[in-house]
């Protein structure tokens, strides 16, 4: 039987470093090429040594990279891959992937390198070579990679540009979800699949055990709490990644000022923050239908209150709101400037997504008061912390929405926490009694799939299959033919059984089945039985020949009928038995003549 062979070289019971390697019908697909953010090392990347045993490059074992969008910890390693370990295959992406993740990943490089000091890291213009590999894929457009391998994006929220992919080689098929969200937020619309039945569903379970809350609630809570904050004269700090999350709160923040008449500033990092906002102009067709509809009147990302901030503002007195990146505190603006606000009780920093372990923003999440941010350099924070999920990730109703949207054979988990993992594949085991599976970093989960098997019927078989049962076939309803199954190559052809000793040259045998019918409504096997049965017969056989022998016996091609008493254990019984025989060829008739005498001579429609 086939199968389909994954490995998760990052993502495998943690988030962070998405890298999946499936093979699939003898392809090798790498979903995604992200890094960590918990570490500093060699950790951030994913174990490519894994597929070339440290020689040679990886176009050898790889045929094609799939990124399912700009995150860093999905793309961050995709200059690394393809220029240091080496790959020259296609790198596939959507249009608006390809256009902001070579800014994010020049972002990160400066941070890593220039400002950081690293050695050993890709440079700008490894990005620029990378990206020369990159092949845009437009939304449900099929692209055939070789003779073999097809690939379809489709919507999946979350960010602008983001995509699941659907996977396909022969009759093996994979749905790979990236990240993405089953609710439509302010700016993007909901994830979407059709009825694809995939072999395999590969989703992430960032919140695997977590059902939201109401949006509206949410919302409301954010701006009650920032509002109260700025009154009272302190500073919110809203840590963000420079796109996706930061214009859902933008746009939340921009229509509660504008309807409060508020004066106190917000800023938003700069940067990165024009660049997106043009992005999101030129992509407009991926947002959400209503900023397409006002789009003409006003764009939504032109903002009036929200301005661009400069690090002399981080000692300036007085409340204000900064967004800065990135979103986890892991370095940048946004650790900066919590190291400066986070002593003093008046301020606030407001967590709005998830934040990978070993970062500075899971250090604080989990209750951590006084944090070593390098070594000597302990802060004790006195500021509130705060979280309120706008991730746009799915929960775990929107998981399961997926699962029954798409209709997969099995289910494999990613992308999330090992125990949340745990209590969500139970969830999937008695909900939708599918196989689920959540493998580590480095574990192989090999699935064997069932394909259907599928054989071309000769016409001549369809011609005598029609003329025993005389009825014209129904294509929505399930038919058994008999016939002999050839094999020629990967080839199955139903054939008539003679032809098929004609074409291979066998010696024909004859082989017989007889069967005994009660017909309890004719009273003793007498002439003038045989002679009604021959009546019922021929009205309900019109095509055949049917004929009585002297023996008053009643013969159809090559069935045998013979009237005979019932046996002496059924002496008490009334009517009498029929014996019916058949040649193997005639199978189909002898069992269709059989059904005939049962239902008692039912009249049929020819």
């Amino acid at each position: 039987m086939p199968d389909i062979r994954v490995v998760p070289l990052g993502a495998g019971q943690d988030v962070g470093r998405s890298c999946i390697l499936v093979t699939l019908g003898g392809k090798n697909i790498m979903l995604d090429c992200g890094m960590h953010m918990g570490f500093h090392d060699e950790r951030r990347f994913p174990y490519f040594n894994y597929i070339t045993g440290g020689n040679g490059r990886l176009t050898e074992h790889i045929d094609c990279v799939i990124i399912s969008h700009f995150h860093l910890d999905h793309c961050g390693a995709l200059p690394y891959m393809s220029e240091m370990v080496g790959y020259d295959g296609p790198i596939y992406m959507t249009h608006p992937t390809k256009a902001i993740c070579p800014i994010l990943l020049e972002d990160y490089r400066k941070i890593t390198v220039d400002r950081k000091g690293e050695e050993n890291f890709f440079t700008s213009q490894m990005i620029k070579d990378c990206m020369k590999k990159v092949v845009p894929v437009n939304l449900h457009q099929t692209v055939h990679v070789d003779d073999e391998l097809q690939i379809k994006a489709y919507y999946a929220g979350h960010v602008l540009g983001a995509a699941m992919f659907y996977m396909k080689v022969g009759t093996e098929s994979v749905l790979y979800t990236g990240d993405y969200n089953m609710t439509p937020d302010r700016h993007l619309g909901a994830a979407w699949v059709d009825k694809c039945r995939p072999s395999l569903l590969i989703t992430e379970s960032t919140y695997a055990t977590t059902i939201r809350d109401s949006k509206r609630c949410r919302e409301r809570d954010f701006l009650k709490k920032v509002h109260e904050r700025v009154e009272n004269g302190g500073k919110v700090l809203i840590p963000v990644f420079a796109l996706g999350r930061a214009q859902e709160l933008c746009i939340l923040l921009e229509s509660y000022w504008e309807r409060m008449n508020l004066k106190v500033p917000i800023y938003f990092s700069t940067g990165l923050t024009n660049k997106a906002t043009e992005y999101y102009k030129l992509f407009i067709t991926w947002t959400n239908q209503k900023i397409k509809n006002t789009f003409v009147e006003r764009n939504m990302f032109d903002f009036k209150h929200i301005k661009g901030f400069n690090r002399s503002y981080i000692e300036n007195p007085g409340p204000m709101v900064v967004f800065a990146t990135p979103g986890m505190l892991h370095g940048g603006l946004s650790l900066e400037i919590f190291k400066k606000w986070c002593t003093n009780e008046k301020n606030m920093i407001i967590m709005p997504g998830y934040c990978v372990a070993g970062t500075v923003g899971n250090k604080i999440l989990s209750g951590m008061r006084k944090i070593e941010l390098k070594p000597g350099q302990i802060v004790e924070i006195k500021m509130q912390v705060q979280y309120m999920s706008f991730s746009a990730h799915a929960d775990a109703k929107g998981i399961m929405q997926l699962i029954r949207m798409c209709e997969p054979e099995n289910v494999m988990l990613v992308h999330g926490e090992a125990a949340k993992m745990e209590f969500l594949k139970s969830k999937i085991n008695k909900e939708l009694h599918l196989p689920c599976f959540k493998p580590a970093n480095g574990e192989t989960v090999v699935i064997t799939t069932n394909p259907p098997i599928s054989a071309v019927a000769s016409v001549k078989l369809l011609h005598k299959h029609r003329e025993v049962t005389g009825i014209t076939p129904n294509p929505k309803r399930i038919k058994t033919i008999h016939g002999t199954v050839i094999i020629k190559g990967n080839n199955m052809q139903l054939v008539d059984s003679n032809d098929a000793i004609h074409e291979l040259k066998l010696k024909k045998h004859e082989l017989r089945f007889t069967s005994t019918v009660h017909i309890p409504n004719i009273h003793r096997p007498t002439s003038v039985a045989m002679n009604q049965l021959h009546g019922h017969l021929k009205k309900n056989l019109r095509s055949h020949n049917i004929s009585i022998n002297s023996e008053e016996n009643i013969l159809i091609d090559s069935v045998l009928l013979k009237a005979q008493s019932p046996a002496e254990e059924k002496t008490d019984q009334e009517g009498m038995d029929v014996l019916v025989s058949w040649s193997m060829q005639d199978e189909e008739l002898g069992t269709y003549i059989m059904d005939l005498l049962r239902t008692g001579f039912q009249t049929r429609t020819t």
